[in-house]
């Protein structure tokens, strides 16, 4: 690597850059590229899975935000025909116009801890043009991915991610693996868009809306965290008990009361 300019990694994009090769090779491993894939990879840093992801499918779209590294990217690999790539925040990136065909994209990153949640649910919206992503990610961040009811981690965003797709925890990466070592463990998480949804809801908005409000205290009950949505009497009627508190409430049974909501609404 010692050929190419040197970048220091800055705070302000959360950027810990991955050396380590055993780690590097475990994660093309999950990831699988293969000939005619169509990746992206979400912030390649100094491009170190990147060049095993260009080999391995022949194409490969990165977005990087930082302006400093992209003449290093463009020094390793502009000359490939089959790499492009896109100055910009994936925050803001319409994931849309990367989809030239009838082949779905299949997106890969380590993304910065400070955006990956309101990045995820971004690449949700586009969950119907992807079939699958690959994220290393601050292990707490996967775990509240992965939580299922009753656990601690166990939130809005597992559930809506669930909605869409199935989570899979693949392997923890420890803070050696980076330079400089962020403070935290750091995990790789699968996530592949259901190609049917198993609880369909008749309004994702109003879904999401009930979920936050539920998890906006979440010590307190259903009956006290919904109240200006549904009252005490109504979630009986649904089977479900308004005295427990969020965290032990299902996918299905948060689907059920938003189409509850949405079918007295109109």
């Amino acid at each position: 690597m010692s050929e190419f300019p040197h970048h220091r990694a800055r705070k302000r994009f959360g950027q810990n850059f991955l050396h380590d090769q055993g780690i590097i090779q475990r994660i093309v491993r999950s990831i699988y590229p293969r000939e005619g894939d169509r990746l992206v990879e979400i912030g390649p840093g100094q491009g170190a899975i990147t060049e095993f992801l260009l080999d391995g499918a022949g194409q490969l779209d990165v977005i990087e935000l930082d302006r400093d590294l992209i003449p290093i990217l463009k020094l390793r690999f502009g000359l490939n025909p089959n790499f492009r790539i896109h100055e910009g925040d994936a925050l803001k990136f319409d994931f849309a116009r990367l989809k030239t065909d009838d082949k779905p994209l299949r997106l890969v990153g380590n993304l910065p801890y400070n955006i990956s949640t309101p990045l995820i649910f971004h690449l949700l919206e586009y969950q119907g043009l992807i079939s699958d992503m690959h994220f290393m990610l601050q292990k707490e961040v996967v775990l509240r991915l992965a939580a299922q009811p009753g656990e601690n981690n166990y939130g809005r965003l597992g559930i809506m991610a669930q909605y869409f797709c199935r989570v899979d925890y693949l392997f923890t990466v420890g803070p050696g693996c980076f330079n400089p070592p962020p403070k935290v463990d750091s995990a790789i998480v699968r996530l592949t868009p259901h190609k049917e949804l198993p609880h369909p809801c008749k309004d994702v908005k109003m879904l999401s809306r009930v979920v936050r409000e539920a998890f906006s205290m979440r010590r307190k009950t259903l009956r006290n965290t919904l109240k200006q949505l549904v009252s005490s009497d109504e979630l009986e009627q649904l089977s479900i008990d308004p005295s427990i508190r969020p965290e032990r409430v299902t996918l299905e049974e948060f689907v059920r009361i938003a189409d509850f909501i949405h079918d007295r609404n109109t």
